[in-house]
């Protein structure tokens, strides 16, 4: 089935959003699409509502519940910290293994797309022996990063796409969202990261209007599109 695992360079970088926005923009082209969240962490059970699992089933037009977040996100932790972090402070441990096996699985009972959002970045460990980069390897999915505008974020950019290679891992796309009130102009970071990253066009999203990223999202679908038929 066609999948895409959405990654970033670090944490509140906007895999959230990316993730929604690309649900509602490829079943506006008339995909059935299902999202996994498999890891959460800050994950509050008397605000549920405000999660990232649950604004994940509102892009995809379902109605929120913990039943249906437990679904998509069955490891889910209070503190905000890395996974292993936060599953240590609750005495638990995630087993790599098993949460392998719980993607495999959605991804052969989707009908048709399958997202998967990871958790902070791509390095960031699950497990004391497996990064959420070892996920990737494993499951053997083309991801889409996902990097902001924040200074520092250069570093982090190149860094993150230095290993995603060293693994032979093909990326879908390198989407930039732009990190509100940041002082390094979303042009001009763009543009830096251009120079390094030869694999095609930096996919841009604006965060300062309404609908702005329409544009950006379609070409996010389309490049999908490609690599799900051109593998």
């Amino acid at each position: 089935m066609p999948a895409v695992f959405v990654t970033a360079t670090g944490t509140e970088i906007g895999k959230t959003y990316v993730t929604a926005g690309l649900a509602r923009c490829l079943r506006g082209r008339g995909r059935k699409v299902a999202i996994l969240k498999p890891i959460v962490s800050g994950f509050e059970e008397q605000d549920w509502q405000a999660s990232d699992p649950a604004i994940l089933l509102e892009a995809l037009g379902e109605t929120p519940s913990l039943a249906a977040i437990n679904s998509i996100a069955p490891w889910r932790f209070k503190a905000p910290l890395s996974p292993d972090m936060a599953a240590a402070q609750e005495g638990k441990t995630i087993d790599f293994a098993a949460l392998v096996s719980f993607c495999r699985n959605a991804l052969a009972s989707a009908e048709d797309v399958l997202l998967i959002e990871g958790i902070g970045g791509v390095m960031v460990p699950l497990t004391a022996e497996a990064s959420v980069l070892d996920l990737l390897e494993a499951l053997d999915i083309a991801p889409i990063l996902v990097a902001g505008t924040y200074v520092g974020t250069l570093s982090h950019t190149l860094t993150a796409l230095e290993a995603i290679e060293r693994r032979g891992i093909n990326l879908c796309a390198l989407v930039l969202n732009e990190t509100p009130g940041s002082v390094a102009a979303l042009e001009a970071t763009a543009a830096s990261l251009q120079h390094f990253y030869k694999a095609g066009p930096i996919v841009i999203l604006k965060r300062d209007a309404a609908n702005a990223n329409t544009a950006g999202f379609e070409i996010l679908a389309d490049r999908l599109q490609q690599s799900w038929q051109n593998p």
